[in-house]
């Protein structure tokens, strides 16, 4: 750019601003260690319980409950966007991270949790503010006593595949040994 072409991009019409509230992690995560992974799942969902400060970050909600499955919902925004427009790889990682995790939750006696060991995703085709509602669905493949294995799936508002995971979770809880 040169001459009267230049754009100022630290102008105060290029900022932008997003406030995010939550409520404090520790009493919901105690409360919810006390519930089934199902009933914590559908309690997030129908507004019982406060969700995770991350997902009032990036702005996922859970849409879809049930027995090893769990669909996360995200309305894509410009402040998810790379510097090439597109919203980050790092957001589907997060959303399918949730949803895989939360879709083995569902299967999960009180007490019981997991934790993800890895995750491995593929991306099928980029997402940006057009895409229309993102939606990020964690399945079951297996539940085992100290490792359990699921696939994920995120779509663009049209419903076509954008992005393909399996991850690998350790099985953590009070009646593990």
């Amino acid at each position: 750019m040169t001459g009267n072409d230049q754009l100022d991009l630290f102008s105060p019409a290029q900022r932008r601003e997003r406030v995010v509230e939550w409520q404090a992690p520790a009493p919901v995560a105690k409360v919810a260690m006390g519930l089934s992974g199902m009933d914590a799942m559908q309690g997030i969902r129908d507004g019982r319980l406060p969700p995770p400060p991350f997902g009032k970050l990036i702005g996922f909600t859970v849409g879809t409950v049930e027995p090893g499955r769990v669909v996360m919902e995200l309305e894509p925004r410009e402040d998810l966007e790379n510097t090439i427009g597109l919203i980050h790889g790092a957001t589907a990682a997060a959303l399918l991270d949730t949803a895989m995790g939360c879709a083995i939750s569902t299967r999960l006696e009180a007490g019981r949790s997991s934790v993800t060991l890895d995750l491995k995703l593929t991306f099928l085709r980029p997402l940006s503010v057009r895409s229309g509602l993102i939606s990020a669905e964690g399945r079951v493949i297996k539940l085992g006593r100290q490792t359990s294995y699921a696939e994920g799936f995120v779509r663009d508002g049209k419903g076509a595949l954008a992005v393909h995971a399996t991850a690998t979770f350790s099985m953590i809880g009070s009646n593990l040994t």
